[in-house]
Parts: C-alpha cells; structure tokens; sequence
C-alpha cells in the first residue's frame, strides 16, 4: 500500500525505524505508534518508501 500525504509516509517511516529496532517504540506518537502496532515491517517499507513527488501534505 501506497502512502496517500506525506504526513502518511514520514508516520510510516518512523514507525519502521522503530520495527527495525533504531527507535525506541516508546518514543512514537499517533499514527505512527497506531502503524507500529497494527502494520507488518514489509507493509510498513511499502509505505514509507513512496516517492512524496505529488503527495499532498495531509490526506484529505
């Protein structure tokens, strides 16, 4: 799955660096804490690796 803001791809992408252990999970807040919990490593690199080339700043 693709990231639809870039809010949505920098919450994925700190959600996996939790995942991978560079993070400490305590320090995640929202949506990223909310990916972390419910989102696999491998679904959460599909997100966070999304180009923000014509992302929006905040989904609508």
């Amino acid at each position: 799955m693709k990231a639809k803001s870039k809010a949505q791809q920098r919450a994925a992408g700190a959600a996996l660096s939790a995942k991978r252990g560079e993070t400490k999970p305590s320090e995640l807040q929202g949506a990223s804490q909310e990916m972390y919990d419910t989102m696999s490593e491998e679904e959460l690199e599909d997100m966070a690796s999304t180009s923000l080339k014509g992302l929006p700043e905040e989904a609508d």
